[in-house]
């Protein structure tokens, strides 16, 4: 039976629009007019009955129908031109860069420290790694492709894959035990400074876990010096400076190397974890599923932690 299909060069105009919210940049990608653009989705909009955009001045807003159907456009459009390179023997969509932004303690602690094993399985995909707070508007910020970041995994618009829970405990340099002393139980943690990540109740909230009353609590976590990035507070409790609460995915290699010890077996768990977040349209894009599949490869022991 013949298949029942849109003109491609409508579907393709179409993709880019509502991949880009704008006519304008979708020109710019196609190497056409605006007006091209304009004309080509106008032709989808008539062979399919119904409106896919909402004009609103050079405002466009994706009708219901749109939102349901430009995702699964993108899908089907990477998928059959990855299996045209595959066939024409040039499979293109695994070279070039990946722009990736994480978050500063992530970037710094696990992902740097592990390039060299996704360079092997990918020679040809450039990472490009920017260590950074914010969760862009990727509808609009064409900057980045995908994004690692701690949180609920709930983000509108994007997709989320879980990384990594996270778990916190006690950690610090074994020469800061030979020099101070043992830890062996919460009274112990008074003759130790303890160093403070953020959020600032991670302390209390661990020796409440462990037992400590709230006055003994906030007397052994009242002081302390306190860092903004978990990487700097690792780094810190790695130089003797102190007792930190390390987060266990973020200190694991500090702990095999011997740089860090664990002196509790008590972890407390923590309601934020690590998620990959991304555009489901883009969730085809061969270069953007490599890192995602290596990312989760990489980490599937800690999601069962």
């Amino acid at each position: 039976m013949a298949r029942r299909l849109p003109p491609l060069n409508a579907l393709r105009a179409y993709e880019a629009a509502a991949r880009h919210h704008s006519f304008t940049r979708a020109a710019e990608e196609l190497h056409v007019t605006q007006a091209a653009i304009s004309h080509q989705v106008r032709l989808l909009e008539e062979w399919l009955g119904c409106r896919l955009f909402e004009r609103h001045g050079h405002a466009l807003t994706s009708t219901a129908a749109g939102k349901a159907y430009a995702p699964e456009l993108s899908r089907l459009l990477d998928a059959l031109a990855g299996a045209t390179e595959r066939v024409a023997g040039h499979d293109h969509s695994l070279l070039g860069p990946l722009r990736v932004t994480a978050l500063p303690s992530f970037a710094t602690r696990w992902l740097v420290p592990r390039l060299a094993r996704f360079r092997a399985l990918h020679p040809g995909i450039d990472l490009q790694v920017t260590s950074d707070l914010a969760l862009h508007d990727f509808a609009r910020d064409e900057g980045f492709d995908i994004a690692i970041r701690l949180g609920l995994g709930r983000w509108p618009g994007l997709q989320a894959d879980l990384v990594s829970r996270e778990r916190l405990s006690p950690v610090c340099s074994p020469a800061l035990l030979s020099a101070q002393g043992p830890l062996r139980t919460v009274a112990d943690l008074r003759a130790h400074t303890l160093l403070h990540d953020q959020p600032g109740d991670l302390w209390p909230r661990w020796l409440a876990l462990a037992g400590a009353s709230r006055s003994e609590a906030d007397a052994i976590a009242r002081t302390g010096p306190g860092f903004s990035d978990s990487a700097l507070v690792l780094q810190a409790a790695a130089e003797g400076q102190g007792v930190a609460l390390g987060r266990m995915f973020l200190a694991s290699a500090d702990i095999t190397a011997g740089r860090l010890v664990k002196p509790f077996a008590l972890d407390l768990p923590n309601d934020y974890s690590y998620w990959l977040a991304y555009p489901p349209a883009a969730a085809g894009q061969p270069r953007l599923a490599a890192f995602r599949d290596w990312v989760l490869a990489e980490t599937s022991a800690w999601r069962n932690t």
